[in-house]
């Protein structure tokens, strides 16, 4: 194990920009950033959104798919386009809570304690197939994901800014995993599926890795993130808009297939994911197409299915667009 990067924690100055300009920028940088992950993952535009929309609203993702469909790969290159430290953490089930956030190793020469950060002191952590390790473990991902901040032997440390944790499991294997807990899952932000490319595109993957691997460079900086992130909340939603939120989240919890609806928490995130998806559709203001494009993300991984249910065939994304169909879309005038 050794330690991380040495982060600046002194929060940078960014400017501060009207909606309109805010989204311009924002809508840039994502065309950036996709023509970017592009030259090295072929066919996860999609996911590439997502993950752009999560970081810019602060929050964390948990990405399930098979093997071998690139996650790890786009995650790194992820980072890469953003200009964004990176670290990764395959999770096992012999990891402890120490090798994720770090611990005091003895120094020799000084004969003092000294502390020797984990990877989790980075700007984006990959936590590969967290399912593999036990609560103990997951559980040191929890105040690092809500607090920004980790405590080692007592001392709070502060993580860099931006801090983003994109976590992945294998949805099919169940020997030798542990199935995450509601209060952790609670925490990500999005969770998204990462399914087979369509034939085409898995051509274009064959003829893109027939030739020599294309060199990614830093499309926008840590600052212009940061400044993003702080001015999210000037995205404009009137009244009639979080009341849509919440009369989305009362009526999930009134569905009878369901055994847990929406939660306050899951509303707040339909808010700020809504804001990010504003911005990247270029507009400065909120509308309900924007709530109703984020609501399988957001809520998919919040809600718990009745056994019967599941049984009878439905699934949670076909009651999340039942309950977007109950809710009636208000007058924004």
């Amino acid at each position: 194990m050794t330690s991380g990067p040495n982060h600046s924690l002194k929060k940078p100055t960014v400017p501060v920009l009207n909606t309109n300009e805010l989204a311009e920028r924002v809508n840039s940088l994502r065309k950036r950033t996709l023509e970017s992950v592009r030259q090295v993952v072929v066919g996860l535009d999609h996911v590439t959104d997502q993950l752009l929309m999560a970081l810019l609203a602060g929050g964390h993702v948990l990405l399930e798919g098979v093997p071998g469909t690139a996650k790890t790969t786009l995650c790194r290159t992820f980072s890469t386009s953003l200009g964004i430290d990176f670290e990764r953490v395959q999770f096992t089930p012999d990891l402890l809570p120490s090798d994720v956030t770090g611990t005091q190793v003895l120094d020799r020469q000084t004969s003092d304690f000294v502390l020797r950060k984990g990877p989790i002191f980075c700007q984006l952590l990959l936590g590969d197939e967290l399912n593999r390790a036990p609560a103990r473990t997951q559980s040191a991902l929890l105040e690092a994901m809500q607090e920004r901040q980790v405590t080692i032997e007592g001392k709070t440390l502060p993580l860099p800014e931006p801090f983003m944790v994109l976590a992945t499991q294998n949805p099919i294997e169940q020997e030798g995993v542990y199935r995450l807990p509601e209060a952790q899952l609670d925490r990500f932000l999005f969770r998204i599926e990462v399914g087979y490319p369509q034939r085409d595109l898995e051509v274009d993957m064959l003829d893109l890795h027939s030739h020599a691997a294309a060199v990614t460079t830093a499309v926008t900086s840590t600052e212009e993130i940061i400044g993003i992130q702080r001015q999210l909340d000037s995205v404009y939603g009137t009244r009639e808009l979080q009341e849509y939120i919440i009369d989305l989240a009362r009526e999930s919890r009134a569905h009878p297939d369901l055994v847990l609806g929406a939660s306050p928490r899951a509303a707040i995130n339909l808010m700020k994911a809504g804001r990010a998806h504003a911005l990247m559709s270029g507009r400065g203001f909120l509308t309900h197409e924007d709530i109703q494009a984020v609501c399988l993300p957001v809520l998919g991984h919040r809600l718990i299915m009745r056994p019967e249910a599941e049984m009878d065939g439905r699934t949670v994304n076909d009651v999340i667009l039942q309950v977007i169909e109950a809710v009636p879309v208000l007058d924004q005038r």
